[in-house]
């Protein structure tokens, strides 16, 4: 039953984002490019530390706040626990695992849970504006100056105009999209700036990149789904 109340309260979490298009650019590279998107769902906070602990029965985070953005779980972790809320939700997974456990690949047309991609992201961080933030630093996202050194509860600043927070600061946020394959094999993105950053390491555009096996404290994810 408890279960069946936090899938419900889930639902309600879950923010609809109209289609649209967005531009993508990769400072590393200079490349820029456009992505058309699909209407989709996206959640307003970061996975909780006690939402995982609920559904997934660990906890993997250093600090004990049960309202603070899940930490330290790998893009396997991740797409594992979207996996699991899908099953649980009576949905098609979206994800398919390799035989080894090491990677995993996006099942084409689920409309289970999963990682939003890079520029579903990026879109919804936006929310309609071009700057590089959505309002100021301070007013929207747990930064270096002003966490106090660690990750803060979910929803405590001020959203933005889709309704949705965090999207700067706090954690970053893992992401579907692999990197660069070319590159760096199977890294995977992630975005929005963390807790332990800089002011301008909290800006819509920033692309961070690592192996789906590591995990550290101040990187989370959001849930989202296709619509």
């Amino acid at each position: 039953m408890r279960v069946n109340q936090t899938l419900a309260t889930l639902e309600t979490h879950m923010v609809a984002i109209s289609a649209g298009t967005i531009a993508l650019r990769d400072d590393r590279t200079a490349r820029q490019w456009l992505v058309d998107l699909s209407p989709f769902l996206i959640c307003r906070h970061p996975v909780t530390q006690a939402l995982y602990a609920e559904l997934a029965g660990k906890w993997p985070s250093s600090k004990t706040e049960a309202d603070n953005p899940v930490e330290n779980v790998s893009w396997l972790d991740a797409i594992q626990f979207c996996n699991l809320l899908s099953r649980l939700s009576g949905l098609a997974e979206s994800y398919l695992l390799d035989e080894n456990g090491t990677d995993a690949t996006l099942i084409d047309g689920s409309t289970g849970y999963r990682l939003p991609s890079e520029a579903e992201w990026e879109y919804a961080c936006r929310a309609g504006t071009h700057g590089p933030r959505y309002g100021d630093l301070d007013d929207i996202a747990w930064h270096q100056g002003n966490s106090g050194g660690q990750a803060r509860p979910v929803g405590q600043k001020q959203p933005n105009a889709w309704g949705l927070y965090d999207m700067l600061g706090n954690v970053w946020e893992w992401c579907t999209d692999v990197y660069d394959p070319a590159v760096y094999g199977r890294y995977r993105i992630f975005r929005g700036g963390g807790w332990a950053d800089s002011e301008r390491g909290c800006l819509a555009t920033n692309r961070r990149r690592s192996h789906p096996t590591f995990a550290i404290d101040d990187l989370g994810f959001r849930i989202a789904r296709s619509m």
